[in-house]
């Protein structure tokens, strides 16, 4: 069975905070800080606790089956195990990574059989995102007909890694990033059980940190520094030299890229440079592509600032030329001053606004025929029809503004286009509505 933190790993004695004995000495540190029921889980009370879903389900004795979402190292596995045992059931654990079509009808053929003797089963599949669609599709008549209670556990966001049919039969409860404080709880834990950890106050706060919210690496970190017999503390500058520097926790195919790349959006969006920032810093040091973040700011540019500032279209594009000319890491100031600048620019989506608007009218009016004055007539033929006839050349008038009308004959001009009150916008404000008044009088 997976250990206290989701990964599978050699069965050992069940421990309890002081530690389990002689006897689970070899297992790991994780393996040993096991949890015996769902009250000892930690960081997980909104769902294990007596008003959580877990912890309503097994006060009244009957599981629904579930998926687990949850980042690495937050419990999915020790909850699955835990319920089983909760509510007298059998356990049947696979892995997605490891198993296929035959070991499913395997457990399927067992749980059967276990039904007509009266024995429940749970099925717990890890990683259950990595079966594919059609294998999905196979779980639906044994989970509809009850043969088993499917307990799934998936890092990545259920919307998009599982079918809705599976979805539509299985609640999905969401685990949190264990909290600072429960990480503390977790290595007061291990303490209790190997002694004191050989850091300063603050390398154990920077160890904690560096976790980012997984208690299966927290623990691995400790054991390793446990291991190590050191004659004496290190502080953070020695404890970041003893260990190696963690990747930052980042699926850039799923929620880390989207959440991320949409909280750098709304935070340019709000004008908060040190947030956008932020976020910005959490991508790129995370191993997100910097052109992947350059297109965004492009996109942005033109979505939310436009001609509130035309330079802020400028800036990005010569970032992205700064980029490929400097390469990494040299070339990320110029992704931090294009941010920067996004961040600071006065915003507007006008032109988004209007890009939408414009599109959505010119689906619905069809082919309307421009009038005839405002066309070229490169031909006899098109002269003779009219082609041309009229048109008032805009540069020959006074002001340089004709007032002539540009509209598809039987449609009424519409508005699309309207500037905001901000940045250089207000000036082209204040030339829309001048040439409409000058429209209004030549009319």
């Amino acid at each position: 069975m997976a250990d206290l933190f989701g990964d599978d790993a050699p069965s050992a004695k069940a421990g309890t905070a002081g530690g389990s004995g002689a006897d689970s000495d070899w297992a790991p540190l994780a393996d040993q800080l096991r949890p015996r029921d769902l009250s000892e889980v930690i960081g997980q009370e909104h769902l294990t606790g007596p008003a959580g879903a877990i912890g309503r389900m097994v006060a009244a004795g009957k599981l629904a089956s579930m998926i687990l979402w949850g980042p690495p190292g937050t419990g999915k596995t020790s909850i699955a195990r835990l319920l089983a045992a909760s509510v007298g059931m059998r356990v049947v654990s696979i892995s997605a990574v490891f198993s296929g079509v035959a070991d499913l009808k395997k457990a399927f053929a067992e749980a059967d059989k276990m039904a007509g003797a009266g024995q429940k089963t749970l099925l717990f599949v890890d990683e259950i995102h990595r079966f594919n669609r059609a294998q999905q599709d196979g779980f639906l008549p044994f989970v509809e007909r009850g043969t088993v209670t499917l307990v799934g556990a998936t890092t990545e966001n259920p919307s998009f890694a599982l079918n809705a049919a599976l979805l539509s039969r299985a609640q999905v409860l969401i685990l949190e990033r264990l909290s600072h404080e429960a990480l503390e709880a977790l290595l007061t834990r291990a303490e209790t059980l190997e002694g004191p950890l050989p850091l300063t106050t603050d390398a154990r706060a920077a160890l904690i940190a560096s976790a980012d919210g997984d208690g299966r690496f927290l623990l691995g970190q400790a054991e390793t520094l446990y291991n190590a017999k050191l004659p004496q503390p290190l502080d953070p500058a020695a404890l970041g030299a003893f260990l190696q520097r963690r990747v930052a926790v980042y699926d850039k195919d799923r929620d880390g890229h989207y959440n991320l790349i949409s909280a750098l959006h709304k935070s340019l969006r709000g004008s908060d440079p040190q947030a956008a920032l932020y976020y910005m810093a959490r991508m790129l040091t995370a191993g997100e592509e910097p052109l992947y973040v350059l297109r965004r700011l492009v996109r942005f540019a033109s979505e939310d600032i436009g001609l509130a500032d035309p330079q802020a279209l400028t800036q990005c594009l010569a970032a992205k030329d700064a980029y490929e000319f400097l390469g990494s890491p040299e070339g990320e100031l110029a992704i931090v001053q294009a941010c920067l600048y996004l961040a600071t620019a006065p915003k507007s989506n006008a032109a988004y606004a209007a890009q939408k608007a414009s599109f959505r009218a010119a689906r619905e009016t069809g082919s309307l025929m421009p009038p005839a004055n405002i066309l070229n007539a490169p031909t006899k033929l098109m002269k003779d029809i009219g082609y041309g006839e009229g048109y008032a050349y805009d540069h020959n008038s006074e002001e340089g503004f004709s007032g002539d009308n540009y509209w598809p004959d039987g449609m009424e001009p519409m508005t699309f286009y309207e500037p905001v009150e901000r940045g250089f916008e207000r000036k082209v404000r204040e030339r829309i509505a001048y040439w409409d008044k000058l429209r209004e009088a030549k009319s």
